[in-house]
């Protein structure tokens, strides 16, 4: 493991998985700017991954106390980024995770495993397992306190279930072979 001295950013484990997948163009979510865009999900024995988020989100918290008038926020009342799937979402692939929106106005590079350019846009979607570089930090706008995420970069290391509701043709149908359905 490199040497990280960057306390604010997160490499996550290699059972992160992808989900609402906007890595390959930027999507303009509730109106906003358009961004690139992923929930990562965090399953919930990665204990490392969990580890290392929350110390990113402390000193993130730390970086930006100039942010929140020159005092640290107590946690309980501001907005964090790492959330509960068992608790917020009603959503079977967010069982057992935690799960964190990142986004960027920049493109993330998107690598293999052999940390090559993928090309293929089909071979990076919401359900594949990757490994995503994090950035957590302090905002402060309208009212509203707290620490964001920002998207890194995307490793896909293996392909996972679809999310999303995207079906093949050949999951949509089966093949019509008896005649009495013309009848």
């Amino acid at each position: 493991m490199a040497n990280n001295t960057n306390k604010t950013k997160v490499i996550t484990g290699a059972n992160t998985r992808l989900s609402y997948f906007h890595g390959w163009e930027p999507v303009s979510i509730n109106g906003g700017a358009e961004k690139y865009s992923v929930s990562v999900l965090i399953p919930k024995d990665d204990k490392e991954t969990i580890d290392a988020v929350n110390a990113a989100i402390d000193a993130a918290i730390e970086e930006g106390i100039a942010k929140f008038g020159g005092k640290k926020p107590n946690k309980a009342t501001i907005k964090l980024p790492l959330r509960d799937g068992d608790v917020e979402r009603d959503d079977e692939a967010y069982k057992g995770h935690y799960f964190i929106n990142a986004n960027s106005v920049t493109a993330p590079q998107i690598v293999d495993k052999r940390v090559k350019p993928i090309i293929d846009r089909s071979e990076v979607y919401s359900g594949c397992y990757g490994r995503v570089s994090l950035s957590f930090y302090a905002f402060n706008s309208n009212g509203n306190k707290g620490v964001a995420c920002g998207l890194g970069n995307i490793q896909k290391i293996k392909d996972g279930e679809p999310l999303g509701g995207k079906t093949s043709a050949a999951d949509d149908f089966t093949t019509l072979v008896d005649d009495d359905f013309l009848a």
